[in-house]
């Protein structure tokens, strides 16, 4: 049933405030009217104090009229005053002696009453603005500490959140991350377990890899977990932090030795980096733990800071693995690594460097590279440094000439690099493979391969002209022989006369064959008029002969080189022109020779059936031997010789010959 609603006059009269202003009002009236009263007439009183204007009892009316706007307000104390009024008015207008002053005191008792009344009703509400102020106080105040205490708690947790930041990135050692956040953890969560798992990604497993207030075996039973087995597993998989309270009656639960380490609670928060899981951190409690939301928040923030910490420290020993292997690289490579400063100081170098300079590590360090150069050598490198600091390109390897300890000179190919560190260039590195020994037989090589050419040139100069000299005369005497022995008249037999000039037929085509095998050998043009007019003779000579379409083009001002140069160059030609008449089925060929101030190019291309391209083992096997010596010819004027041919696509054969007057290359 519901509370009774009690009406404002009920109220009113249990009140006994009302009852007390009732009582004090009758007895002003007692007082106020003392003639009225019957024992107070019968004592003769016409005022209480004897005076007979009654000021005084009119003054008690202030006691009621305050009592009443004291108790019931500024409504009660004007009610309270009208009614004293009403009861004072009837004597000063029909019974006191002097009704003007009656009238006067009256109204001053009635204005008195209404002041007093104004008064109590300004001093409540001013008592009630104090009171609301208070309460609005007091809220604020409430509400202050309430964010106080929030305040306390975040500095808690973020004061818990920095030292374990601190802690963790004091050290770049996945070991001593792991130990100094168990430390800061355990202490500031109050727990007595954390485990710290790492995710492998090749093997999507999470392995164990710190531990601390769990047995040996407990450890070694859950040391590696696939991806979403078990609790730390399902977060790893997720990427959602877990808590659990009663741990043992978890149904993911799936080892038994985990049962049988008691642990009662559990929170589980990924370990992240970005958005990539690493891995998982646990806590935990061998009695039920409960956590507070400030706390699990907190615990996920950890994880995301031990997750950065964990990938720096992964980064780091893979900075650290690489530079190791670089470095055993570096000291145990086969050719010369030095890095020295922008003034030429050698800072670093390898025992490599060591042997090919012939000091030792010690004296090397700090030495100026200028010991080791020539003037020529020594203005090349200042070439080569200048180039690389105005962000030129260079070709590289380059060849440059090095001052052993012991006076020798060295070749070596060099390849430099400019290293830069925070966008500002600090050093050159310089990588050199000792070219003395090679470049010697090379040099031999070439030597013997020069007088091999000269040899087999000198051959066929012999074979030439002895086949000019002896042969060809020969041949020729035969063949006069032949003429007038078929004009000799009628004695000779028609049939015997017909053989006769077969046969000087015959004689007549060998010798042709004769010359064009001399010319071949020893081509005279090439002797008398120079390499441009030989080649325009064989070009339109192989075209006539083998029904070609064969051109030659020349481009620039003719490079003049030595008899032996030009030899070597018509050999190529030659050969290549022979190749594509005996091999390529092509209806045409173009020779072309461009001379500009750094080389000599010659071109050969065809429109044949092409071929399949082979390194130099395999066109010795496949008979290729035309192809090797057009090589051999070209180091020889060390030249390049580059073969470029498809199936069905023709061939193209080029030369470089580096011009004897160009600027050597760098």
């Amino acid at each position: 049933m519901g509370r009774r609603i009690m009406s404002p006059a009920i109220k009113l009269l249990r009140n006994p405030h009302f009852w007390i202003i009732l009582v004090i009002f009758l007895i002003c009236i007692t007082l106020h009217y003392p003639q009225q009263v019957p024992f107070l007439k019968e004592l003769g009183l016409s005022s209480l104090f004897g005076l007979s204007r009654h000021s005084i009892e009119r003054i008690f009316f202030l006691f009621p009229i305050a009592y009443a706007g004291l108790v019931f307000g500024l409504r009660g104390g004007i009610v309270c005053l009208v009614a004293a009024f009403a009861t004072m008015l009837p004597r000063a207008i029909f019974v006191s002696a002097y009704p003007a002053d009656a009238l006067f005191e009256t109204g001053t008792i009635i204005a008195a009453g209404g002041l007093a009344n104004w008064w109590l009703e300004a001093r409540r509400r001013e008592t009630g603005r104090r009171e609301q102020t208070l309460l609005k106080l007091e809220a604020a105040r409430r509400e202050l500490q309430s964010y106080i205490h929030v305040i306390k708690e975040n500095e808690r947790r973020l004061s818990a959140l920095r030292t374990i930041s601190t802690a963790v990135n004091r050290s770049l050692l996945l070991e001593e991350i792991a130990d100094a956040a168990a430390n800061e953890i355990m202490e500031t969560m109050d727990v007595d377990v954390m485990l710290l798992y790492l995710l492998e990604e090749g093997a999507a497993e999470l392995e164990l890899k710190f531990y601390r207030g769990v047995s040996e075996e407990f450890a070694r039973g859950v040391d590696r977990l696939r991806l979403g087995e078990g609790l730390n597993g399902w977060v790893a998989q997720t990427g959602e932090p877990l808590f659990v309270e009663d741990f043992p009656l978890d149904p993911r639960l799936t080892r038994e030795v985990v049962i049988q380490e008691g642990i009662k609670s559990q929170f589980i928060a990924p370990l992240k980096s970005g958005d990539k899981v690493v891995g998982t951190l646990c806590i935990g409690a061998h009695v039920l733990r409960q956590l507070s939301l400030e706390e699990k928040e907190l615990l996920s923030l950890i994880g995301i800071e031990l997750g950065v910490a964990i990938e720096k420290a992964h980064l780091y020993q893979g900075v650290q693995l690489a530079m190791r292997r670089f470095r055993e690289l570096f000291e145990k490579a086969h050719d010369a690594i030095w890095v020295q400063d922008l003034e030429g100081k050698i800072t670093a170098a390898n025992q490599a460097a060591a042997i090919l300079t012939g000091y030792n590590l010690d004296e090397l360090i700090g030495r100026d590279v200028a010991q080791f150069l020539s003037p020529q050598g020594l203005d090349l490198a200042r070439e080569i440094r200048q180039k690389l600091l105005l962000g030129e390109t260079i070709r590289q390897p380059y060849e440059q000439r090095i001052i052993r300890k012991d006076g020798e000179e060295a070749i070596i190919m060099l390849t430099t690099s400019l290293l830069g560190e925070r966008g500002k260039q600090v050093a050159f590195q310089h990588i050199a493979r000792d070219m003395t020994q090679e470049r010697q037989l090379q040099e031999d090589l070439r030597l013997y391969i020069q007088q091999v050419t000269r040899a087999h040139e000198e051959e066929r100069n012999r074979i030439a002209r002895e086949l000019h000299d002896d042969t060809v005369q020969a041949m020729v005497a035969i063949s006069h022989r032949l003429d007038s022995l078929a004009s000799g008249g009628k004695a000779i037999p028609v049939q015997v006369l017909r053989s006769v000039k077969d046969l000087r037929r015959d004689v007549d085509g060998i010798l042709v064959g004769i010359r064009r095998f001399t010319q071949d050998l020893r081509p005279p043009t090439l002797d008398y008029l120079g390499l441009l007019p030989a080649l325009r003779e064989l070009v339109s000579q192989i075209g006539k002969e083998f029904g070609l379409d064969a051109n030659l083009k020349v481009n620039g001002i003719e490079q003049r080189f030595t008899k032996e140069e030009e030899l070597l160059i018509y050999r190529i030609i030659q050969e290549a022109l022979r190749n594509v008449w005996r091999h390529s089925e092509a209806t045409k060929v173009d020779v072309a020779l461009e001379f500009d101030d750094e080389k000599t190019t010659v071109t050969v291309s065809d429109n044949g059936k092409g071929f399949e391209q082979h390194d130099g083992h395999e066109l010795v096997r496949t008979r290729k031997l035309g192809l090797i010596g057009m090589a051999e010819r070209a180091r020889l004027l060390r030249g390049a010789l580059t073969i470029r041919s498809e199936l069905d696509s023709g061939t193209t054969i080029i030369l470089d010959i580096p011009t004897k007057n160009a600027l050597p290359t760098i």
